[in-house]
């Protein structure tokens, strides 16, 4: 499975850590920060599990198809996981502001809920590694 470059090992590998990456964020929310909205829970699970999807899918691309500059995994993870967790900040924006706050001190640099988007950017990084090394990268991922 991890001999020749695959875009289904890809996205798998994407979609395991993705996965794993919200089922660690449903145990912190649930049993550390005491969250009991369900749905939003559960929608943070789901919400990672595509993001790993993602990220593995667009493992495809090694340069930006219209500015013609190198993706490499390290540029492309973090920008794709960023973006995602931007424009989910945006839809859940007084939830998280409510758990940011309640996390950190008001006052604080870290309370603005935008730092999701940080944590975005990390898990992109992390899938788009893993994707990367184990899956390959390039046109060489949908020759088959």
């Amino acid at each position: 499975m991890f001999k020749n470059p695959s875009l289904i090992t890809r996205i798998t590998i994407g979609k395991i850590l993705g996965l794993i990456t919200g089922i660690c964020s449903f145990f912190t929310l649930v049993y550390f920060l005491n969250i009991e909205n369900s749905l939003f829970v559960w929608g943070i699970v789901i919400w990672y599990t595509t993001v790993g999807a993602i990220v593995g899918m667009f493992g495809v691309y090694t340069s930006h198809p219209i500015l013609k500059i190198p993706m490499t995994w390290w540029v492309r993870g973090p920008i794709i996981g960023g973006w995602m967790n931007f424009l989910l900040t945006f839809f859940i924006y007084e939830q998280l502001e409510i758990i940011f706050v309640s996390t950190f001190n008001p006052e604080s640099l870290f309370s603005n809920p935008f730092w999701f988007t940080f944590e975005g950017a990390l898990v992109g990084l992390i899938i788009d590694y893993f994707s990367t090394r184990f899956g390959g990268e390039g046109q060489s991922t949908c020759a088959k």
